[in-house]
C-alpha cells in the first residue's frame, strides 16, 4: 500500500522522534536504581566524594574551578539543553508550534502545568529558607512520559503522543527560563557583553548564509557559552541562545538536489558500462562520485537537523544517564524517613501529582469551554487525565533546578526524595490509568461488535424458519 504523503512528511518523523525519546527513558532508571543502590552501600562514601572533587579549566585569570558535580551539572548538561533548543526552534519553525493555532492548546497546557506546582510549593514553603525551591516541581520528563506511553504500545493515539511531546517541549522552554531570570547568580555585566558579541556574530553567520557546523560549534561553546558561564548566569542559558542562532535552511534547495543526484548516478551508470582497460582507475572514479553523494546529502541537509541528529545519541547515551547517576544518589538513614514528611518534599510530591493534572487539566478544558482551540484528533477527555499524570514525572529537570535552588544537604535530600518520589507513582498512576481505559475502549467495541453479529444470526435464523429451503 502506497504512503500518503501526509504520512511520509508529518507523520514518520514525528513517530521517528518518539521512538528516540522512549528508548532512554529506560538507560535514565537503571541509572538512577544504580545511584540508589551505591548511595546506600558500603561505597556511599566514595560515591559522595567523587562528585565533590575540584577540577580547574582555563588559563591566566580566566579560570573555572568547579566539582566534578557542576561540570556535569554546568558543562554537559548544556549539550542537553542545546539539543533541547535545536527541538525547541524546530517545533517553532515547522513543527506542533509553528502556528498559533497548533501551538495554542499545549502552550497554554503547559503554562497551568506550571503555575498550579509552584503555588502548591508556595503553600507548604511560604516564608521559610526552602522556598527558593519552587520551581522544582513545575518540569516534565519528555523521556519518562513518552517511554510510558510507548509501553502502551497502540493502545493510545498517536496524537495523544504528539500532545503530549509538545506540551513537555513548552515545559522545557519555561523551565529554561525559570532558571534564566530565577537561579541565576551575581552577574559580571564584561563577561556578559562578550557572550552578547558572540551571539550577534552567530546570528550575523546565519543571515550571510554560513552553513558550517565547525563554526557554530566554535563560536557557540569557545565563545558565547565561555563567557555567559564567566558572567554567572547559568551556561544552559548560552546553549539555548546558540541553538536558536543554528541556520534552518540548507546549501541547495531539494529541486536541485534531485538534479545533481540524477547527474551523479548517470555518471556512475556510464563509468559501470565502460570498457575501460584501467579497472582500478574506474573504480576511484565511482568511489569519488559516491562521496559526492554524501557532500550534497550534507548540503541539503539544514545545519539545525543534522547537529539535533548527531547529538542524540551523545545526549541520550551518555549525558542523561550520566547525570542520573551523580544526582539520584540519596543516601538514607534513620531520618529519611520524616524527611519524606518535609515541608519541602510534600510541596515537591503534591505540586507534581496534584499541581500539573489540575493545571494541565483545568487550562485544557478552559481552552475548549470557551471555543479557542479543540482537542487533538482521536484525544478523549480521559486520555488528557492520563496525560495529566504522566506531565507529573518531572525528574530530569526537577532535579537540575534542585542543585540549583539548595546548597543544604538536608534540603537537597529532602528535594530528591520528593522528585522522586513523584515521578514514580506519577508513572505508575498514568501507565495502570491509560491502560485501562484503552482495554475498556476495546473491551467495549467487542462487545458491540459481538452483540451486532448475534442479532444478525437472529435475523439469519428467522428468514429460514420462515422461508425454508
Amino acid at each position: 500500500m502506497k504512503k500518503s504523503s501526509l504520512e511520509i512528511y508529518l507523520l514518520l518523523p514525528i513517530k521517528s522522534f518518539i521512538n528516540k525519546q522512549t528508548s532512554v527513558g529506560i538507560l535514565i532508571i537503571i541509572s538512577a536504581l544504580l545511584a540508589m543502590i551505591i548511595a546506600n552501600s558500603p561505597f556511599a562514601d566514595i560515591y559522595h566524594k567523587i562528585w565533590k572533587q575540584e577540577l580547574y579549566v582555563g588559563f591566566n585569570d580566566a579560570v573555572l574551578n568547579k566539582t566534578v558535580l557542576h561540570w556535569i551539572n554546568d558543562g554537559l548538561m548544556s549539550i542537553f539543553f542545546f539539543m533541547v533548543g535545536l527541538e525547541l526552534k524546530r517545533e517553532i519553525m515547522s513543527g506542533e508550534l509553528s502556528s498559533i493555532r497548533k501551538a495554542i492548546l499545549p502552550i497554554f497546557a503547559a503554562i497551568g502545568g506550571m503555575i498550579f506546582p509552584a503555588l502548591i510549593f508556595f503553600f507548604f514553603n511560604f516564608g521559610l529558607d526552602s522556598i527558593k525551591g519552587w520551581g522544582i516541581p513545575m518540569a516534565t520528563d519528555i523521556a519518562f512520559a513518552l517511554g510510558v506511553l510507548y509501553l502502551l504500545g497502540n493502545k493510545v493515539p498517536l496524537s495523544l503522543k504528539i500532545f503530549l511531546t509538545a506540551i513537555a517541549v513548552i515545559d522545557d522552554l519555561g523551565a529554561i527560563l525559570v532558571v534564566a531570570f530565577f537561579y541565576t547568580s551575581e552577574i559580571m555585566m564584561n563577561n556578559l557583553a562578550m557572550g552578547g558579541v558572540f551571539l550577534v556574530v552567530l546570528i550575523l553567520a546565519n543571515l550571510i548564509g554560513i552553513r558550517n557546523s565547525i563554526f557554530y560549534a566554535i563560536a557557540g561553546i569557545g565563545g558565547l557559552w565561555m563567557a555567559i558561564m564567566l558572567s554567572g548566569v547559568h551556561a544552559t542559558i548560552a546553549a539555548v541562545l546558540a541553538a536558536f542562532a543554528i541556520p534552518t535552511s540548507k546549501k541547495i534547495n531539494t529541486p536541485l538536489f534531485l538534479r545533481k543526484v540524477k547527474m551523479l548516478s548517470y555518471k556512475i551508470r556510464q563509468k559501470l558500462t565502460s570498457k575501460s582497460s584501467n579497472k582500478n582507475k574506474t573504480e576511484d572514479e565511482i568511489t569519488n562520485l559516491i562521496e559526492k553523494f554524501s557532500l550534497l546529502t550534507q548540503d541539503a541537509t539544514p545545519p539545525l537537523q543534522r547537529l539535533e541528529s548527531g547529538l542524540h545519541s551523545l545526549v541520550s547515551f551518555i549525558i542523561l544517564p550520566i547525570f542520573a547517576f551523580a544526582n539520584a544518589g540519596v543516601t538514607l538513614d534513620s531520618n529519611s524517613f520524616n524527611y519524606f514528611f518535609s515541608d519541602v518534599a510534600i510541596g515537591i510530591l503534591l505540586g507534581l501529582l496534584i499541581g500539573k493534572f489540575v493545571g494541565i487539566v483545568l487550562f485544557t478544558k478552559l481552552m475548549v469551554f470557551f471555543k479557542i482551540s479543540k482537542l487533538p484528533p482521536n484525544v478523549k477527555w480521559k486520555h488528557v487525565y492520563g496525560i495529566g499524570f504522566l506531565a507529573a514525572m518531572g525528574f530530569t529537570m526537577s532535579l537540575f533546578i534542585t542543585e540549583l535552588a539548595f546548597e543544604d544537604d538536608v534540603l537537597l535530600t529532602q528535594a530528591k526524595i520528593g522528585v522522586l518520589s513523584a515521578s514514580i507513582i506519577a508513572g505508575l498512576i498514568g501507565y495502570f490509568y491509560l491502560r485501562y481505559i484503552s482495554r475498556k475502549s476495546t473491551g467495549k467495541a467487542i462487545s458491540l461488535k459481538s452483540t451486532k453479529t448475534s442479532n444478525l444470526e437472529h435475523e439469519r435464523k428467522a428468514d429460514l424458519i420462515k422461508n425454508p429451503v
